[in-house]
């Protein structure tokens, strides 16, 4: 990892009174959290629109429009 990396993440954990393993592993918990709950908010979603809860609306692109680069 970069020097200055490094640098600022030990005065960010200095500063939030916990060691660098604490801080990466707060930071890991919470990205981990954030992925189980889009997943479970997917999840949700589309069971909605299974069962014709939920409707997307009108498809008004081509294909061509969305893959455009």
């Amino acid at each position: 990892m970069p020097e200055e990396l490094i640098r600022q993440a030990r005065i960010l954990a200095a500063g939030r009174n916990t060691s660098m393993s604490g801080l990466v592993a707060q930071m890991l918990e919470s990205m981990i959290g954030k992925v189980e709950e889009d997943e479970t908010v997917w999840a949700r979603e589309e069971s909605a629109m299974d069962a014709g809860v939920l409707e997307v609306g009108p498809i008004t692109w081509t294909r061509d429009e969305v893959h455009a680069r």
